[in-house]
C-alpha cells in the first residue's frame, strides 16, 4: 500500500490549540519547545496538530493574528526538530464533532460550507509553503446521513486548496466518528486526478476497552474495567452483562471467535482492500487507550494494534501526548 512520506510514526497534541481553555499561560505552558525535542527523540516523525478556529478566527471571521503566531511557533520547531506536522481542524464554525447532533446544518448551509473553504484557503496560503505539513481537513464527522454533502464540501474545499498548495498532503476522513468502516464511503481522488490525497481514520476498538469508564461516554460507568484481549464473544458478554450493550454495534457484525491480534486485524481487512484498489495511503490519525486501562492490558493492545499497522503499512499518530486521558506512557514508546 502507498504510504505518505514523513507520517510514519506520530502523536497528537490535542489539548494544546484544540479542546481547551486557549489563554495565553495554557498555551505556553502545556507544550514548549522541549515537547518537541523529545517527540524526536522517542522516534517519532511527526505530530498531529489539532486546531480549534476560535484560536486564529473570531466569530465575524476577522484573523487574530496571535492564535496564527501559535501555529507558526510549531512549525518553527518542527521545522528545527525535523518532525512533519499534519494540520488538523477539529472545530470550525458551524461543526464540533462532540457537539454533532446541533451541527446537521453545517454540511447543507451554503455560508457555513463556503467559510469552511475559505479557512482552508487561509491555512493552506500560510503553510502550504512547508513541503513538511499535510492537511487534515476535519476531525470526525459523526452522522452517516451528511455522507454526500460531506464529500462534496471535501472536494470543493481540496480545489481550494491546490491553488495554494499544490503538493501537499490533504487527509480525508469518513463519517461515523471517522471510522475504519466508512473509508469506503469516502470519494475516490481518481476523481479529481489529485494523487496527493490520502483517506484518514480513527481507531478506538474495542471501544468497551480503549474507553472504560471515560467520563464523557454516556453509556460508561466510573469503575467499569475489562481486560485485553478477550474475543469478540467475551467483549459482548461484557457489554450487555455490565453495560446493558453498549459498545456492542462492531462486536455483533464480528467473528465471535476472534481475540487479539486477529481480532483488530479483521476490522482493517475492507478498508485496506479499497485503499488498495484506489491506490490510496490509509492513514491512522487517532488509535489509544485510556489511562484507567490496566497498563499491562494497554500494552498489549499496543503491540497488536502496531503490528497490524506494520503488516499493512499504515501510518499513524496516537492520541494523545499530554493529558486528555490518553497521556502517552513513555514504556509505551518502542511499540509505536
Amino acid at each position: 500500500m502507498r504510504t505518505i512520506p514523513g507520517f510514519r510514526k506520530g502523536c497528537n497534541l490535542g489539548g494544546w490549540l484544540s479542546q481547551c481553555y486557549l489563554s495565553p499561560e495554557h498555551i505556553a505552558d502545556f507544550i514548549t519547545e522541549k515537547d518537541f525535542e523529545k517527540i524526536r527523540n522517542m522516534g517519532m516523525d511527526h505530530v498531529r496538530l489539532p486546531v480549534d478556529y476560535p484560536l486564529f478566527e473570531t466569530k465575524e471571521g476577522e484573523d487574530i493574528e496571535q492564535g496564527y503566531a501559535c501555529i507558526d511557533r510549531c512549525m518553527q520547531w518542527c521545522e528545527k526538530y525535523g518532525l512533519h506536522v499534519l494540520l488538523d481542524l477539529h472545530k470550525v464554525p458551524g461543526y464540533e464533532f462532540s457537539k454533532a447532533e446541533e451541527c446537521h446544518s453545517f454540511f447543507t448551509d451554503l455560508a457555513l460550507r463556503k467559510r469552511f473553504i475559505r479557512i482552508w484557503d487561509k491555512l493552506s496560503r500560510r503553510y502550504g509553503k512547508y513541503d513538511f505539513v499535510a492537511f487534515d481537513l476535519l476531525n470526525e464527522i459523526v452522522d452517516d446521513s451528511v455522507c454526500d454533502d460531506w464529500n462534496s464540501l471535501a472536494r470543493e474545499t481540496i480545489l481550494q486548496i491546490r491553488k495554494n498548495a499544490k503538493n501537499n498532503w490533504i487527509l480525508v476522513g469518513g463519517t461515523y466518528y471517522n471510522s475504519i468502516f466508512t473509508v469506503k464511503n469516502i470519494f475516490c481522488p481518481e476523481e479529481m486526478e489529485d494523487d496527493h490525497i490520502a483517506y484518514s481514520f480513527h481507531f478506538y476498538e474495542p471501544h468497551i476497552f480503549t474507553h472504560q469508564a471515560a467520563e464523557w461516554e454516556k453509556n460508561m460507568t466510573p469503575d467499569f474495567r475489562v481486560p485485553y484481549p478477550l474475543s469478540v464473544k467475551e467483549y459482548l458478554e461484557v457489554s450487555f452483562r455490565e453495560l446493558n450493550g453498549a459498545y456492542s454495534d462492531v462486536l455483533l457484525a464480528s467473528d465471535a471467535s476472534l481475540s487479539g491480534y486477529d481480532m483488530l486485524a479483521a476490522w482493517f481487512t475492507e478498508a485496506v482492500s479499497v485503499a488498495e484498489t484506489r491506490n490510496v495511503p490509509l492513514y491512522c490519525g487517532e488509535y489509544g487507550v485510556i489511562d484507567h486501562a490496566n497498563p499491562d492490558y494497554a500494552l498489549a493492545w499496543y503491540r497488536d494494534i502496531h503490528s497490524v499497522f506494520e503488516k499493512y503499512n499504515i501510518g499513524r499518530a496516537m492520541w494523545n501526548y499530554r493529558g486528555m486521558g490518553f497521556g502517552l506512557r513513555e514504556e509505551e514508546v518502542p511499540f509505536l
